[in-house]
């Protein structure tokens, strides 16, 4: 709230993640909004259509036999796919949010 210009608004938008609850606990400045996304919606939430790729195409169907062989599955997917953006603009981007100049 303290970085939101003076006499301005801001709107945070949360996705359903557990850490984003206020459980009652969390005060919001009068400056800053709330505003949570329906529990299913890729379409405002483009984050979402990358983790189903991950989950589709580098971690589904596998049977990891640690811990550390789970974490060192989803580093290798995360850095193939982060070596590759032209795969997340075409996995994230909506043709609707497209600002044309």
């Amino acid at each position: 709230s303290r970085h939101v210009a003076p006499g301005a608004h801001a709107v945070i938008t949360l996705d359903g993640a557990g850490w984003h609850q206020t459980g009652g606990k969390l005060q919001v400045p009068e400056n800053i909004s709330l505003l949570p996304l329906p529990p299913y919606s890729p379409e405002l939430n483009p984050v979402e259509n990358v983790w189903q790729f991950l989950r589709q195409n580098q971690l589904s169907n596998r049977v990891y036999e640690t811990y550390d062989a789970i974490v060192d599955a989803c580093c290798d997917a995360w850095n193939a796919l982060i070596n590759d953006p032209s795969r997340i603009t075409s996995i994230a981007t909506r043709d609707y949010a497209q600002v044309n100049r």
